[in-house]
């Protein structure tokens, strides 16, 4: 126990919760009168494009279940509430923002020049910050941390990195699992709000402590690990520099980290200065946790509470699947003015009936990995329900199985279906879809170097990290960018979807357009994989419209 302490301890000052596991490139000096073009990089998060949190509205809280509370009949000398939690927040600031460098400065510049990119972050802030500035000042820290999950995911909870960070404070697996967010297929407590929230409290609260109360030497290690920031601190000593945030030399990610959050806090602690107004977000609990006791469909727990599926999502981002996980957390957060109404309905209903159960029969042929795969579940959780000890089933066993009350496409924000939602995205109408199936021995750079692109790419058309394991049998995404022709340099691709005609095979269609028969199969794995094609059968092809 005392061994695994100490791996804990040293294993934490090369981890950062939002490192990336890619090399950072580095910047060669520490001084901000040298500041390079770089240091403009300002957000990493696509900022036109919407995410899937942006398509639900938030609940209208003004139609409170609870009872109105009456009002004292003795006034008290505390002060009333603000009712803008921006104002609440602008009070429990702490850090010294009256700075001025050229690296905060251009941050202010782009922060200040995207409105409308302030404007949908708070939107999607609008769940969860009045829970996380509530955490932040019993622990007794600045509120300008409330603005870090803006810089850190843009306030989504399904953010994912390069660097397989999760979750809308970015945790990366090793520190995630460190500060308790355990990470299964059921359930990733990374984006747990709950859960993730007060790990990063817990973590920022040690790094603080670490650096001696030095709040931007403790956001720094944050981002990129309080190793890195150590090493920079006894570098500037040795050399007798100073060694405050702003003279060290770090990564250029880090270098720019630090000034977007205090560039964001500037903004809102002053918004008429950069010609802005704050979004308005009440200054009251947007969710109430519900203890639900055991597992429960997520489909039937919106259908009690009266809401979306997609806000049950939304307010508990960290399940996976179709159901909460069997192992816990054994909570549910739901709007304020639902939780009466779903903790009525969730008491009526026995704990028998929270999941829906199918009993299944082996076949000959079967094994328990494909039936799992057949039913949207893993072999463990068949091992755990029907307890068994071992892989081993034979043909009339009885098996029973939890399955999903609805029609699993209807759980539009599991994990299943937010991949298929990002892999169906086109990165511009003029690309085509190809369906990749992992081999034994590929890899992303393996893969990307085949189709013509990189591997930081490809991954984020499968909403995958670079680090992330590539099993065999894994279905991923590529778009196919059109080239030119290596035999004309006056070549245009067009996109042309074909109808098989009466007679015609995929041979046929090839020498029509003059493109191969591989690249129709490539183009089309439903239609490739047949042995025949069959008159109606519809194929995409990519075809040079003009050079000869």
């Amino acid at each position: 126990m005392i061994y695994k302490f100490l791996w804990v301890c040293l294993a934490s000052l090369a981890l950062s919760a939002c490192q990336t596991a890619s090399k950072i490139e580095r910047n060669n000096t520490s001084s901000d009168l040298i500041e390079s073009a770089e240091d403009t990089d300002i957000v990493e998060a696509d900022t036109e494009q919407l995410g899937f949190i942006d398509t639900v509205p938030p609940v209208d809280s003004a139609t409170e279940d609870t009872a109105p509370t009456e009002e004292p009949l003795i006034a008290t000398s505390k002060p009333k509430a603000p009712e803008d939690i921006w104002e609440r927040v602008r009070t429990g600031f702490q850090l010294d923002l009256d700075i001025d460098r050229p690296r905060l400065s251009s941050q202010l510049r782009w922060f200040s020049s995207h409105p409308s990119y302030l404007d949908r972050v708070s939107k999607r802030g609008e769940r969860y910050l009045y829970y996380i500035v509530d955490e932040l000042e019993k622990a007794g820290i600045p509120t300008e941390i409330a603005l870090l999950p803006i810089v850190e995911s843009g306030f989504d909870p399904f953010g994912y990195s390069h660097g397989r960070a999760s979750g809308p404070w970015q945790f990366i697996p090793s520190t995630g699992q460190m500060y308790g967010l355990d990470q299964t297929w059921w359930y990733d407590g990374r984006r747990d709000i709950i859960g993730s929230t007060q790990a990063a409290i817990a973590y920022l609260t040690r790094l603080h402590k670490m650096f001696d109360g030095d709040w931007l030497h403790a956001l720094a290690s944050y981002n990129s690990g309080e190793g890195t920031v150590l090493r920079a601190i006894r570098k500037n000593k040795k050399a007798g520099k100073p060694t405050d945030f702003w003279s060290l030399d770090l990564p250029k990610e880090t270098r720019a980290y630090v000034p977007k959050l205090i560039a964001l806090a500037k903004i809102i602690k002053n918004p008429e200065k950069y010609n802005y107004s704050t979004y308005f977000i009440p200054n009251k609990p947007y969710f109430d946790v519900v203890n639900i006791g055991g597992q429960l469909d997520l489909a039937q727990a919106a259908e009690m509470a009266n809401v979306s599926i997609d806000e049950v999502y939304l307010l508990n981002p960290g399940f996976n699947q179709w159901a909460t996980s069997p192992d816990g957390p054994h909570r549910l957060l739901m709007p304020v003015s639902k939780a009466k109404q779903f903790r009525t309905k969730l008491a009526e209903i026995p704990s028998k009936e929270r999941v829906t159960w199918v009993r299944y029969t082996v076949k000959a042929g079967d094994n328990l990995l494909l039936v799992a795969k057949q039913h949207n579940t893993t072999v463990n959780v068949l091992q755990d329900v029907n307890k068994i000890s071992s892989t081993m089933i034979r043909v009339g066993q009885e098996l029973m199985i939890p399955v999903a009350g609805n029609d699993i496409e209807s759980y539009t924000l599991s994990s299943h279906q937010r991949l298929l939602a990002k892999q169906s995205h086109a990165p511009n109408r003029n690309r085509i879809k190809i369906n990749y199936t992992v081999n034994s021995g590929d890899s992303l750079w393996l893969i990307s170097n085949k189709y013509g692109t990189d591997s930081k790419t490809l991954a984020r058309w499968n909403n995958m990290g670079l680090a992330d394991p590539l099993i065999p049998g894994k279905k991923l995404v590529v778009w196919l960018e059109p080239k030119q022709s290596e035999n004309s340099t006056r070549s245009v691709m067009k996109k042309v979807v074909y109808t098989i005609r009466s007679g015609e095979s995929l041979a046929v269609v090839a020498n029509k357009f003059n493109v191969s028969v591989n690249d129709i199969r490539d183009w089309n794995p439903k239609v490739g994989g047949k042995k025949y094609v069959q008159p109606g059968d519809k194929v995409t092809l990519l075809v040079n419209v003009v050079g000869g």
